[in-house]
This record gives C-alpha cells, structure tokens and sequence, in this order.
C-alpha cells in the first residue's frame, strides 16, 4: 500500500477526531461577526475556498479566501486564518511575518516543530493528520472538518459517508476515462478544484473544475464518449441530462461532498495505478514549497 492510499483510508476517524476537539480550538478560530480571510497554497488554497463559503453562508460573517501570494494587503481583516499542512511554506511564512503585530493570524498545521508556529499569534495543530505523502489527502479533508465542526455544520453522518466512500466501489470503467470535469456550487466549488488537482498530481490526468452554473458556458464543449463529468453536491436542474446527450458520462454525487472528495482520491490513485505511476512520487513536486531568497 501506499502512503497515499495508507493516509486516505484513515480520514473517517481523523475527522471524528478533530470534531471532537473543536470546543477546545475555538479561542483560535473565528469568532461570529469577524471579518476574515482565509489563505493556503495549492491544496490548502482550495480548502480555504470551501471553508469561506461556508463560513459566509452560515451567517458567520465576511469571509474571503486567496492564494496566501495573492493577499490583498490593503484590505483590513480581524483575522486571517492560514492553513499549511508542513508549516514551512514560503508564501505562508512571508505573509504570517507580514502580518504580525497588525492583523491577529492563526495557522492550522500538521507540524508543531515549523515555522509557523512562531509566526502565527494562535496555531492550531493537528499532528494525528500529518502525512508522509506528497500529495496531501487527510490533512486538507481534516482541517476543513475541524472548521466545520467549529461552524456547527458537521455530524457522525459525514464519517459515514467517508466510510462508504472508501468501502464502495468506484463506478465501473470510471479508471479509463482519457478526462474528468468536477463541478460543485458554493463550498463545494473549492472541493471540485481540489479534485482535479488531486487527479493531476497523483495520475498525470486531464481534469478541469469549475462551479456547476459555469460549465455550461463553454466547458462543456470538450464533453464526449470517453469524458467524465462528476458532481460533487447537488446538481442544477437539467445538467445531468445534457452532459449525457453529449455521450460523456455523468458522475452524481450521493454523499456528503466531502467523502466524494475521498471517492475521487481514491479514484486518483486507482488510475495512477492503471498508468503504471507511484502517487507517492509525483513528477516534479516536493511535500512543501520552499523557495530559496
């Protein structure tokens, strides 16, 4: 087994976990009627993408989500939450530095030994979802429970989708598709880039992502027989039926869309296997970015 598929297996009790100990993280984490901004590289990008989403929709307050390269600094936030599974990201880092004695900063990561635990004014660490991997799985799906469960908005019912994702078999000829499409709508949009990327680091595959309304307005032209379109969430009325006159194939997503993101790590690694690939070594990628000054 590897890494990868030894550290996706483990997200159901991961999450429990953190749910668990979300009453005991929230002094760190935002507080009802905070501005805040939300920030990551890569995989954590996206995560934070979905968390903002959430975060705005239940009322919590303005919630903004960037590429931690990309913050506005004109921009005034009470809080600015960064996730960094290793702790040593450089866009991560400068920003935390940059902020400090301005702005109140927490970093959720998997390392209590980084940098970021310096930098940042309140850590949250949770080190029982570190990982081996370069391709992050259980990290990622872990914070965006623990903030989740923070937010009132998660449940033992989502473990159990994440159980039956793991234990159900992928849809048949799924592995053999030559391009996936994953769609979602609102928090789940985050989820959807996340896929694709998941797909692209461990298997070398063509994917794209997109909001669900969006694929309509051109995307779906590269749709045939050989495709996949997946949805993650519910879908709009009406899509499923032209994805499939196109011949592509429609995937629907029956569970919580976070255990179809687990659905679709599992997928990444089926057809890096069937491409001859080791997920553990994705081509030209490192566990963390470090870029020398």
């Amino acid at each position: 087994m590897t890494h990868v598929e030894d550290e996706l297996t483990s997200q159901p009790e991961c999450w429990s976990r953190a749910a668990a100990q979300a009453a005991e993280h929230a002094p760190a984490l935002p507080a009802p009627g905070e501005r805040v901004a939300v920030v990551g590289c890569g995989t954590s990008y996206f995560m934070a993408q979905a968390i903002a989403a959430l975060r705005e929709t239940a009322g919590q307050g303005e919630t903004d989500a960037f590429a931690a390269s990309e913050f506005p600094h004109g921009r005034a936030y009470d809080r600015v939450v960064a996730l960094s599974r290793s702790g040593t990201t450089t866009e991560v880092l400068d920003l935390l530095g940059r902020l400090k004695g301005t702005t109140r900063t927490t970093a959720v990561t998997a390392d209590p030994a980084t940098p970021v635990m310096s930098l940042a004014d309140e850590p949250v660490v949770l080190d029982h979802a570190d990982e081996r991997s370069v391709v992050q799985t259980r990290f990622a799906t872990t914070a965006l429970t623990l903030l989740r469960a923070h937010l009132g908005l998660h449940t033992e019912a989502v473990v159990e989708d994440a159980r039956t994702a793991l234990e159900a078999p992928l849809p048949e000829g799924l592995v053999d598709c030559a391009q996936f499409t994953f769609l979602g709508r609102g928090w789940t949009v985050g989820l959807a880039h996340e896929a694709g990327l998941k797909m692209r680091e461990a298997a070398l595959a063509w994917t794209e992502s997109y909001p669900a309304m969006e694929y309509r307005h051109g995307p779906i032209s590269i749709t045939t027989r050989g495709t996949a379109t997946w949805m993650l969430g519910p879908a709009p009325d009406g899509l499923a039926r032209q994805v499939r006159d196109t011949g592509g194939r429609w995937i629907e997503g029956t569970l919580d869309p976070l255990a179809e993101l687990v659905r679709v790590q599992r997928l990444a690694v089926a057809v890096a296997a069937a491409r001859g690939l080791d997920p553990d070594r994705p081509r030209h990628l490192t566990r963390s970015v470090v870029l020398e000054p």
